[in-house]
């Protein structure tokens, strides 16, 4: 047994190398399955052996509780060796392409692999220390306890990973229904068990410059839950969260148990208060004295007045654009502007009066005698992230500041409307406006007007393809390029493999992700509830006797958690980009970076391309929350919910939009397949009780089921909310999009189909996917060296943007618009009209402004409008 422990070490240590930076100058990661489970066996046999037959001087519940975890271990780790070599065999096949080995079946394994790596780490440190008179068996037993739980949950993902693999189409990576398999993934979510997660285990599949920072957030988000709503000031809630947090700090099982009670039950406005916390004074100030010094930082307010912009194919024509009305009526937009250099136009006298008091000013030692430098030929239009339902620029400002100093190119950063205030789609009409409203006062930007860029972290990702979208159905000009940060492409509930990591992910569990999502759809059914008006007196007099009270008790938290971390464990090294290797070693992928997968032929944009997907109860749902607000001009009346009422097309149907573009399948494929793919093992799935694990197994299960909402709202499925189910017809013509994912991201896989789907239809795309980070890594730009490396990485995406040379010219014309003008009066009106614009000839002749169609060849446009309409508006 010495001789093999000795032997499996040797093969362990040998295959450790550095690991791979996010830009991929190193090779990828190879490791060797058998040399990992072999490793894990003979360190769990010899201390499981150890502890069984030497328990003198270690307390016996402790040490049986070692033995007890080991046995289990070697157990689950039985059954998982062959899934993970079966996953291992065929993961790849689901890439995007051969340089780029990433999607949801290689994360989901990485994860295990990255779990077994922890067990065999800690089980050598136990090894080493087990004879020490300093050795805590009590502790060790409980982290190898909360590992064993880890893998037994995880091995649950693994079926139904293996589940998705029986039931979807070759080559998909989404099951396609709202019911059957996507339903038993939430079912299941809402009962398993999650704290082990948030635990001793929180974020061991991240690099470990991060890892500590995931704890404090853990910490501090259990400490602020169990002081919400018990204070009504701001200071009141923190201070009172920062002296309860010791015992989170102490007792990891308490920790993951409110971590878990939090992400299940609390409603979206907590998360919010949450999130928001960034946003604060203080903490903004504190970060802003970190970041990158800028001239220009500015809070503006744009009024939402109409504009013309004039037509991309055809200068000579006008398109009104008309300022968001839906759910909240008109109002100001908010945007935030950030420039490394002062530039001309920057300090007008115009933009001046569009500042707000709470925004940035020019330095002080600013004056006449300071150089204005000359506009910039490139603009950055940020959309931030945030689920749709927190944040604004201000929690973004690190990395938009270093990025304008990097790119030499002012920022202009939207803080768009949020929900569940202001649902689908008032954010994506505000995002758009502010790009038109961008495009027409460049010289107030300190821009020349030549190349404008879209860039944007989840839900901004999200808003950026929907804003170029909605640009080509408009008719205006398009932007330059996108660059898309781990993206939400598909906002319903519709299950993949990698969403299963959101049972796991400390940043994005499936149960705070679905309440941003209904939110944004405006079905979120939790209404805050209304907090009684006391007096500021009594206010303060409650807060004082709670920090009291609460002061006593984080001080003796804080003090254990002193004399605990004495002895506690200081090894702290990573195995998680452990590279193992071996006969048995998955065959290596090429690294060579991927260009621009274009394919040839004439690419066209859709002009008025605006369909939903959504059915007539869905949008009447909606209607009945959006405001009615009627705007009549002189020229044009704009129907501002026109996204939303339309009926469903055909061609926007989610069953008709290809996800894939494998046409036949090789039949040795398939069959290895086969062998990995497992079909529900209880049988039909109309069962009442569906089983959905193998006989004999069954995860661990939590002691209250999370509130999950089954079915997502129709509206979910409109091309402008989830653009992953977008018609070809609508993809086509968008402009260049970067795409930067997360490997361990929850959202990986609609990075990866939606650059399929992009790549299928000729689309200019090119994917990069960063290892061991986080969802949101942006928003930690300034906490590790892995997180600014990922952060430089989105920055060269956006200077590639800058940099290209000019599309050919089939990318930006709008064909359809030069058909419809050459028609005089149309009667047949077979559509809903969708979106209605003034085109007007300088002549003053109105064409255009009727409703949409869409002919043989799939392009879209409008119909001019009838006799009648044209009479009247002429009138």
């Amino acid at each position: 047994m010495a001789s093999a422990k000795k032997a499996g070490s040797g093969v362990l240590e040998r295959a450790v190398n550095r690991r791979r930076s996010s830009k991929h100058k190193e090779g990828p990661i190879v490791m060797d399955t058998k040399a990992v489970f072999t490793a894990l066996y003979d360190v769990c046999e010899e201390n499981a052996n150890f502890f069984s037959g030497a328990t003198k001087g270690q307390p016996g519940d402790a040490a049986q509780r070692l033995v007890d975890a080991m046995t289990t271990i070697q157990e689950h780790a039985r059954t998982l060796e062959p899934v993970i070599s079966g996953f291992a065999a065929i993961y790849h096949h689901f890439d995007f392409d051969p340089h780029i080995p990433a999607n949801g079946y290689r994360s989901l394994v990485k994860v295990v692999r990255c779990c077994l790596l922890h067990i065999i780490h800690k089980g050598r440190y136990i090894t080493s220390n087990r004879r020490s008179i300093f050795f805590r068996a009590s502790h060790n037993a409980a982290e190898m306890e909360a590992y064993c739980s880890a893998l037994c949950q995880l091995k649950a993902l693994l079926y139904l990973a293996q589940r998705l693999l029986h039931d979807n189409s070759h080559g998909n990576l989404f099951f396609q229904e709202e019911s059957g398999l996507s339903q038993s993934f939430l079912r299941e979510y809402a009962s398993m068990h999650k704290g082990c997660f948030y635990g001793r285990c929180v974020g061991f599949q991240f690099t470990p410059a991060i890892r500590p920072c995931l704890q404090s957030i853990a910490i501090s988000l259990v400490a602020f839950g169990d002081n919400y709503k018990k204070h009504q000031s701001g200071i009141g809630v923190a201070a009172s969260s920062f002296l309860t947090s010791g015992k989170y700090a102490i007792d990891p099982e308490l920790r993951g148990q409110e971590y878990e009670r939090i992400t299940q039950n609390l409603d979206v406005h907590f998360w919010k208060a949450f999130w928001n916390i960034t946003e604060t004074e203080v903490l903004s100030s504190l970060v802003s004295m970190t970041a990158t010094q800028v001239k220009v930082n500015r809070a503006l307010s744009v009024p939402s007045l109409p504009f013309d912009l004039p037509f991309a194919a055809d200068p000579t024509h006008m398109v009104t654009v008309s300022p968001p009305a839906a759910h909240i009526g008109r109002g100001p937009v908010q945007m935030r502007l950030i420039s490394y250099e002062l530039r001309e136009g920057q300090d007008s006298e115009k933009l001046l009066a569009l500042c707000r008091s709470e925004g940035g000013q020019i330095s002080l030692s600013l004056g006449l005698k300071t150089k204005r430098s000359p506009p910039s030929p490139w603009l950055v239009l940020h959309f931030h992230g945030g689920g749709f339902v927190a944040q604004t620029s201000k929690s973004h400002e690190p990395y938009l500041r270093s990025w304008s100093q990097d790119l030499n190119a002012p920022i202009l950063s939207v803080d768009y409307s949020l929900a569940p205030e202001a649902p689908f789609p008032r954010a994506l009409e505000e995002c758009f406006y502010a790009y038109c409203w961008a495009i027409k006062n460049h010289n107030l930007l300190g821009w020349t007007g030549e190349r404008v860029c879209l860039a944007g972290d989840s839900a901004g990702g999200n808003l950026c393809v929907t804003v170029s979208m909605r640009a080509a159905a408009h008719g205006v000009r398009m932007p330059d390029g996108i660059v898309a940060a781990y993206p939400a492409t598909l906002l319903t509930v519709y299950a993949s493999p990698s969403r299963l990591l959101t049972l796991m992910d400390p940043l994005l569990p499936l149960s705070v992700l679905a309440r941003c999502l209904s939110a944004y759809a405006g079905t979120d059914p939790h209404v805050e509830k209304q907090v009684e008006k006391v007096s500021t007196f009594s206010m303060v007099r409650r807060d004082t006797a709670l920090l009291l009270r609460d002061f006593k008790q984080g001080a003796s938290n804080w003090i254990h958690s002193l004399l605990d971390r004495g002895g506690a464990d200081s090894v702290r090294k990573s195995v998680s980009e452990a590279s193992l290797t071996s006969p048995h070693t998955d065959p290596p992928v090429s690294g060579k970076a991927s260009e621009y997968s274009l394919e040839k032929g004439s690419l066209k944009s859709q002009t008025c391309q605006d369909l939903g997907t959504h059915t007539n109860s869905g949008a009447s749902n909606v209607q009945k929350n959006a405001s009615q607000t009627a705007n009549h001009l002189s020229t044009t009346t704009v129907n501002h919910n026109s996204i939303l009422d339309i009926t469903l097309t055909p061609e926007s149907k989610p069953e008709d939009v290809s996800f894939f573009l494998c046409k036949e399948v090789d039949p040795s494929v398939s069959e290895s397949f086969s062998s990995v793919a497992i079909p529900p093992p209880g049988g039909e799935e109309d069962s009442e009780k569906p089983q959905e694990f193998p006989e004999g197994f069954e995860p661990l299960r939590s002691e209250q089921l999370a509130e999950m909402n089954m079915q997502s709202s129709p509206i979910a499925r409109n091309p402008y909310m989830s653009p992953l189910l977008a018609p070809d017809s609508m993809l086509k013509g968008l402009p260049p999009i970067h795409i930067v994912a997360c490997h361990l991201d929850p959202m990986l896989d609609d990075s990866v189909m939606f650059a399929k789907r992009l790549r299928n239809v000729g689309q200019p795309v090119t994917l990069c996917v960063v290892d061991d980070l986080p969802h949101g890594f942006l928003s930690l730009s300034q906490l590790s060296r892995e997180t600014r490396e990922a952060a430089n990485v989105c920055m060269e995406r956006i200077r590639d943007v800058f940099t290209m040379k000019d599309p050919p010219p089939e990318m930006r014309k709008h064909r359809k618009l030069e058909r419809t003008n050459q028609e005089p009066f149309a009667t047949k009106r077979d559509h809903t009209p969708l979106l209605q614009v003034t085109v007007q000839k300088e002549e003053g002749l109105f064409v255009g402004g009727g409703a949409p169609f869409v002919d043989e060849e799939g392009l879209a446009g409008f119909y001019p409008p009838t006799k009648s309409e044209a009479e009247k508006i002429l009138a």
